[in-house]
């Protein structure tokens, strides 16, 4: 299976960790991951500050290699919400509740362009200790950790 996703990934939060993560069980030890991380300028319109480029694909790269994944996977830059997903050749398309709304759009867009629509994989957000999403916004703004542990 090819499979995509996309995002800021910052910080890498449990959240972002599931969604890697089921990307690549999709994908399956054989198969191809693709990863669209957004850009600098296009990560620069977040609400709260975001890491480099280069360091948030230092975190993914970490990420993976600690997890042992052995499917194919690449790192492209995401200037906009969508990538190269309107045009590529891949089968599935992983996203949380928070993008789903951009995968549909992806598919609505894919089928004008008179390509086949892909499947879409949307995976449930993580909650934190007091039961809300876990989130970067929140990160940042010191009210959890990376975990979803609430910080006192």
């Amino acid at each position: 299976m090819k499979v995509m996703v996309g995002g800021t990934f910052d910080p890498l939060h449990a959240g972002h960790r599931k969604l890697l993560s089921r990307s690549f069980e999709l994908a399956g030890p054989d198969g191809e991951v693709i990863i669209g991380l957004t850009t600098d300028e296009f990560a620069g319109a977040k609400v709260h500050p975001v890491h480099t480029y280069e360091k948030r694909l230092e975190n993914i790269t970490l990420f993976i290699r600690e997890h042992g994944y052995t499917a194919t996977w690449t790192v492209i830059p995401l200037t906009d919400r969508y990538g190269t997903a309107l045009d590529a050749d891949f089968e599935i398309l992983v996203v949380s509740e928070e993008t789903f709304p951009v995968a549909v759009e992806i598919n609505e867009l894919r089928r004008e362009r008179g390509k086949r629509k892909v499947d879409l994989h949307e995976i449930s957000c993580v909650l934190a200790e007091d039961g809300r999403r876990i989130s970067s916004t929140r990160i940042y703004r010191g009210e959890i950790d990376r975990h979803g542990r609430l910080i006192r």
